[in-house]
This record gives C-alpha cells, sequence and structure tokens, in this order.
C-alpha cells in the first residue's frame, strides 16, 4: 500500500477550486506525505505569487489517500 497527495488550487473570490492536481511522488505512509503537503503547498504559493493570490483569493488544499499499486508483470 501507498499513498498518494492531490492538491486542489481554490479561489475563494471565485468560490470554487480547479481539478485535482496528483502529486508524481508517492509516498510510504501519511505522515511523510503530510509534510510533503504543507512544503509543496507552499511552495506552490509563493510561485503563484502575492498579486495573484491576493487578487483572485487563491490557496491550496490537499491531501493524502491510500492506494493500492498494481503488481508489475516479470
Amino acid at each position: 500500500m501507498k499513498v498518494a497527495l492531490v492538491f486542489l488550487l481554490c479561489s475563494s473570490v471565485n468560490v470554487g477550486c480547479l481539478d485535482p492536481i496528483p502529486y508524481p511522488e508517492r509516498f510510504e505512509d501519511e505522515y511523510t506525505c503530510l509534510l510533503k503537503g504543507y512544503d509543496e503547498s507552499k511552495r506552490l504559493l509563493v510561485k503563484a505569487g502575492k498579486e495573484n493570490v491576493n487578487e483572485h483569493g487563491l490557496f491550496y488544499k490537499f491531501d493524502c489517500f491510500e492506494i493500492e499499486l498494481e503488481e508489475e508483470d516479470t
């Protein structure tokens, strides 16, 4: 079992969120996933920029989900 991280870019001005954005890395546990979610949320918010964040009321939401990986054929 692995844990997947998914982000949502939302706007308080438009009162909605864009489609989920899956993070490419998978994690061994929820704790590690959550820490990465907080770090990446901050990085993405800084990348969006102060002006965009303030004008559009942008914020990121994220969650971690357990997923089952299919076994590879050998």
